[in-house]
């Protein structure tokens, strides 16, 4: 074997305020000091070279010195502690409306998994495999997001099977919030695949059947959509870019949402978005 040094890039203060929320989860569970194989800021190392893509998690193990079940255990504890303190989807609303934005985008996304044999039954009362989406041809789970202006993702809903349609996902796990906020003054853009959600989710008008074409105010306002739209939709990109265990699930698929939401507090804090206390 040929031993090599390796650099994770991340900053010192995130492995920090993750080692922050490692050392409180201890203190709350009543862990006695020093019975634990790893300290709260070598875990946070290992749970961030988790995220950043090492999926090799018996080798994260053996680089830690740990059996492979403790690095799984030590793993899903960073994940639980993350995700614990991302915002809930009226705390992400508020937030957005008290600093001004002028729209939030809603957005959908598959996070391809390992195989998963769970049946359910379709719309048609077929059986169908539940996690197996027909649109990506693979198995996956289906997240919603909202995202700021800019770009910046700002709320995760729990995951949804990849069989679910992205209105039918939305329908179950954000729009009745959004009807809200747009009552209030803050409207919600959306895709063509969230066409009929709603009052107050703005989606592209869809070309009328035949030869017939869209009137130039019709197309104008397509485009506006569009142009408004896409930079707020790189929120995906974002997470999955910077967080690439994103890319690809490889623990059960009923833990998206979690790894989904405390990659998202990651980001918030690389972005300074964190709030000021939580």
């Amino acid at each position: 074997m040929i031993a090599h040094r390796a650099t994770l890039d991340v900053s010192r203060a995130l492995v920090q305020y993750l080692a922050r929320l490692l050392h409180e989860e201890r203190r709350l569970r009543g862990t006695p000091q020093g019975s634990r194989a790893l300290s709260p800021f070598r875990q946070a190392v290992m749970v961030l070279r988790w995220f950043r893509g090492e999926h090799d998690v018996p080798k994260l193990g053996r680089d830690h010195r740990i059996s492979r079940a403790t690095a799984y255990r030590y793993i899903h504890e960073g994940i639980g502690v993350l995700s614990a303190q991302a915002p809930d989807l009226h705390e992400a609303l508020d937030r957005a409306q008290v600093e001004g934005l002028a729209y939030v985008i809603l957005d959908g996304t598959l996070i391809p998994i390992d195989r998963c044999a769970e049946q359910t039954v379709s719309v048609k009362g077929e059986p169908i495999d539940a996690w197996y989406s027909g649109k990506a041809h693979q198995h996956a789970g289906n997240l919603q997001a909202l995202s700021a202006p800019g770009g910046l993702p700002l709320w995760i809903a729990e995951v949804e099977p990849g069989s679910v349609h992205d209105l039918s996902a939305a329908r179950a796990q954000v729009l009745g919030a959004l009807y809200a906020a747009a009552a209030r003054g803050l409207p919600t853009l959306a895709d063509s695949g969230y066409d009929g959600a709603g009052i107050g989710i703005h989606t592209p008008i869809k070309r009328p059947e035949g030869n017939q074409i869209l009137s130039p105010g019709n197309r104008t306002y397509n485009r506006l959509l569009r142009a408004l739209r896409c930079l707020g939709e790189r929120g995906f990109a974002l997470l999955k870019g910077r967080w690439r265990t994103l890319q690809h699930i490889t623990v059960s698929p009923s833990r998206i949402g979690d790894i989904a939401r405390a990659a998202l507090v990651l980001t918030h804090f690389e972005h300074n978005y964190l709030p000021a206390i939580r």
